[in-house]
């Protein structure tokens, strides 16, 4: 498990292959009504025509922007899994167009206070990346940019081969100069060091990983990839779609 008190220190270890993933206190259920269905019967009550809307083709309103924000540490398996195989379908059907993602790797890392250097849970190549994607997010600024390279990142990683990642730059097309400026003049740490503090004032508190919040709410013990879905039929208005009755069945079976 990928938790709080479980870390390495400054020793190089390959990422295990055990889920980062615990069981969070609040019941996935309560989660899904205060984020999802309650919305849902917003938008039913105010746009009747929604009724009619059971595609999953329906073109989604952008004036309404949905905060999506998802706390990770760029080894641990199953933040990259989830970055690679789950994270991706928002960029699909236009669904991205009403999210605002932020993306914040600092996982379960940590400042030793002795030597103010930063300690990450799976060695010093995780701190590597870490700050790497940090500069990226802050140099890029374009989402499709820097997403696009720590999807490669994380794809690297999930290979093994995660000690390749300048390859990516290349690989898109896109200037490693200014990245690598930042985390060599040391902005790179910097911005570590806020998204440490930010990781580490989250109400309620990151309890596994990766931590996924929407619109201030973490999703809690929910499957993400049921989330997603859920997330997309609410977000389309898709009242009736049979993808969230579904998806509702399962997450009652929990």
């Amino acid at each position: 498990m990928h938790t709080q008190t479980e870390r390495n220190t400054l020793s190089i270890e390959k990422p295990s292959g055990l889920l980062c993933i615990t069981l969070t206190k609040m019941p996935c259920w309560k989660v899904l009504f205060l984020l999802f269905f309650i919305p849902l019967l917003l938008i039913f009550l105010i746009s009747p025509s929604t009724v009619s809307s059971y595609s999953l083709d329906v073109k989604v309103s952008s004036s309404v922007k949905v905060n999506l924000s998802v706390y990770y540490e760029t080894l641990c398996p199953s933040c990259a899994n989830f970055i690679v195989k789950n994270l991706m379908s928002i960029f699909n059907d236009g669904l991205f167009d009403i999210i605002n993602l932020r993306m914040v790797p600092w996982g379960n890392a940590h400042m030793n206070r002795v030597n103010n250097t930063i300690v990450c849970q799976n060695g010093l190549d995780e701190c590597e990346l870490n700050t790497i994607q940090a500069c990226a997010i802050n140099v890029f600024r374009d989402v499709n940019k820097y997403y696009g390279l720590i999807f490669c990142m994380e794809f690297l990683a999930i290979e093994g081969r995660h000690q390749n990642w300048q390859t990516c730059f290349d690989s898109l097309g896109l200037s490693a100069k200014s990245v690598l400026k930042c985390y060599n003049n040391g902005t790179g740490t910097k911005l570590e060091v806020e998204h440490g503090y930010e990781t580490a004032h989250l109400d309620p508190p990151q309890s596994f990983l990766p931590w996924v919040v929407v619109n201030y709410q973490p999703l809690g013990n929910c499957r993400i990839t049921t989330i997603l879905q859920l997330m997309y039929a609410m977000l389309t208005k898709a009242l009736l779609n049979p993808v969230s009755a579904n998806c509702l069945q399962q997450i009652s079976a929990q």
